[in-house]
């Protein structure tokens, strides 16, 4: 079973000493700004898994056995924080990870975060998509994807954390509250 964190205090003092952490969590709920305050403030290399793994130019898919095979050269690396949920590679980046930060937020919040984003990106490339991959509005399949992550597909991320990172800390965050007294906590700008 996965070390659920539930101090503030103590997940500020783990992610300050991490070297190599993922960030997960539902498309739209921050993530991504998250991941990249912390990496540049904790001198982290920032990975973003769209960017470097999934998508090819013109949101194509990159086959699987070749993001397997980039998570297995990245995990090697002394020090990185990988933004990206993705739970089919758990089994490969768990065993180096040294902290788990899950970005929860409600749906709803997930929902806003996505037209946000679309709003200020569409029709322009997103600076953590791979090149070629232009922002468009969501359409019925992705807003499907967030408003049934939490059933659909979270308790695959459990049970993915049980069986391949039992020992990795992980810390739920269910706002940008939390978001904010966390970076605070770890002495990062928000």
């Amino acid at each position: 079973m996965p070390e659920f964190i539930n101090d503030m205090h103590r997940a500020a003092s783990l992610l300050a000493r991490a070297r190599r952490i993922c960030i997960i969590g539902c498309s739209g709920g921050g993530k991504s700004t998250l991941s990249q305050k912390i990496s540049a403030a904790l001198n982290l290399p920032y990975l973003s898994m769209d960017r470097e793994v999934f998508w090819l130019p013109g949101w194509a898919q990159r086959p699987r056995v070749e993001q397997r095979q980039i998570i297995s050269r990245i995990v090697q690396s002394d020090s990185w924080l990988m933004d990206g949920t993705n739970p089919s590679s758990f089994d490969i980046r768990l065993p180096r990870t040294d902290l788990v930060v899950w970005v929860r937020l409600p749906r709803w919040r997930c929902l806003l975060g996505v037209y946000r984003r679309a709003g200020r990106y569409v029709g322009r490339h997103r600076p953590e998509m791979a090149d070629g991959c232009v922002e468009r509005w969501p359409d019925r399949e992705f807003l499907s994807y967030i408003w049934n992550f939490e059933s659909r597909f979270a308790p695959r991320v459990v049970h993915e954390l049980r069986t391949h990172g039992p020992a990795v800390p992980v810390l739920t965050l269910k706002s940008h509250g939390e978001m904010a007294k966390l970076l605070d906590l770890a002495g990062i700008p928000a």
